[in-house]
């Protein structure tokens, strides 16, 4: 297995950062998005049992509470491998436990380079079906493969230090792209078919996969692709990584490899739209009263009965709009003052940008009117759930802003144009299971 070393520039912020990794010439390939076929490696049920209990949700959305049962619930569980030092392991430790898990027959390769495909349901209906593959890496200057969010070092270093340990690929990374095309009735008319594998997760959403093995088929479905790009919804650091270890490998003299794809959920948006769900603050630090009385000196204030009641009439409110708790009743604030929005906005950006409320969020509140520093212990997140924000708010004695969430339109419009979001703008969803197909970067396997 390779070494791991810090090979990433060092002092620089995560614009400064995102602008590297994500602009960084890569190979170029023809036409545009690409998703190849690949050997996926999978959980043998006969050896593991039931999928459930062996597959989680991404890395980055599970707690310590979840990481506690799921280690609990089986030795095989892939947060071994996705999260080792929960475990008390390395990163080393986790890559010598993948193969051995291999070894073992607790995992195997499929015979033959498949494209995947992968069905997520809630409550009977589908929520998301899409192609599992080999995604082609491009530098965004290259307008194919979209980030919308800035990443971080520390978390691109991390999942880094993991990827080259372990020589693979552990979970996709998901994006979306407006198809209608001939990939996405593909993908439609395999899912008609006997799954090959399924199962239904404790959260009761129920998970289909299937692979397609044909040639044939992967020939239109790379046909269709050609010629269009994708947005990525989740898994930003991930993608950076993916980068990262190609930009290791080139500049090593390796030349064109499995480094030059990673692992990635694509789905046809037109036919199965994301869910975008907002990401809540909760600025621990600053008391209710006082955030309260310095927003007054901007917004429009509006006290509300309740917090069901204030998310209501924020989802109604139009423009930059915000609800802010976490001591006695909920305050909406909305019709921020012209002068103070433009002098706190930065002008390099486009008018779109300026207008996403968290961008308003960040300037104008959180930087201007409340002078908090952002950073992870005074701006804390809350993924979709504003009762869960106003509840930390209270617990804290801190202030929960909650925020709508962004328009799908927006991001895809500031991404095109080579913008991106601020950070912690968007939850796209649902998120595909991490566990149920791995690619190993070790052609020999």
């Amino acid at each position: 297995m390779p070494t791991v070393d810090d090979d990433l520039p060092s002092g620089l912020g995560p614009e400064e950062f995102s602008a590297w990794i994500f602009g960084a010439a890569a190979p170029r390939a023809e036409g545009g998005l690409v998703l190849a076929p690949f050997r996926g490696v999978r959980f043998v049920p006969d050896v593991v049992g039931d999928l459930a209990s062996v597959t989680t949700p991404p890395y980055d959305l599970i707690d310590e509470d979840a990481v506690r049962r799921l280690l609990a619930s089986g030795g095989h569980n892939i947060v071994r491998l996705i999260l080792p030092r929960a475990d008390g392991q390395g990163y080393r430790e986790a890559g010598e436990t993948l193969y051995r898990w291999l070894d073992e027959g607790a995992l195997a390769a499929d015979p033959d380079p498949a494209l995947y495909v992968y069905e997520a349901s809630e409550g009977g209906a589908v929520r998301q079906r899409g192609l599992i593959g080999a995604l082609g890496l491009r530098a965004e200057g290259d307008r194919v493969v979209l980030p919308h969010e800035n990443v971080f070092p520390g978390p691109v270093r991390d999942r880094l230090a993991l990827m080259a340990s372990a020589n693979a690929n552990l979970e996709p990374i998901f994006l979306v792209y407006e198809g209608g095309g001939d990939a996405a009735r593909i993908v439609d008319e395999t899912a008609a078919t006997a799954a090959l594998a399924e199962f239904r997760a404790d959260d009761g959403s129920a998970h289909r996969l299937w692979r397609i093995t044909d040639p044939g088929l992967h020939a239109r479905i790379a046909s269709d692709l050609r010629n269009r790009r994708a947005l990525i919804a989740d898994g930003h650091h991930r993608y950076a990584t993916y980068r990262a270890l190609q930009a290791r490998h080139h500049a090593a003299g390796h030349g064109p490899g499995p480094w030059d794809h990673g692992l990635a959920l694509l789905v046809d948006s037109t036919a199965y739209p994301p869910r975008l769900g907002a990401i809540h603050r909760v600025l621990p630090s600053l008391e209710p009263a006082a955030a309260l009385e310095r927003a007054r000196t901007v917004f429009r204030v509006a006290e509300q009965p309740d917090l069901l009641a204030g998310v209501e009439a924020l989802a109604a409110a139009r423009g930059p709009a915000f609800l802010l708790s976490g001591g006695g009743r909920p305050h909406l604030l909305t019709d921020p003052d012209p002068a103070r929005l433009a002098r706190a906005m930065p002008a390099e950006h486009s008018p779109r940008w300026r207008g996403l409320d968290t961008a308003v969020l960040d300037h104008l509140l959180v930087r201007g009117v409340w002078d908090v520093p952002e950073n992870e212990r005074s701006v804390e997140v809350v993924h979709d759930d504003p009762v869960a924000a106003a509840d930390r708010a209270r617990h804290t004695g801190g202030t929960a802003v909650i925020l709508n969430p962004l328009r799908v339109e927006d991001v895809l419009a500031i991404a095109g144009e080579g913008e991106r979001v601020p950070r912690k703008s968007t939850s796209f969803g649902p998120k595909p299971r991490t566990g149920l197909v791995l690619r190993l970067l070790d052609a020999a396997r």
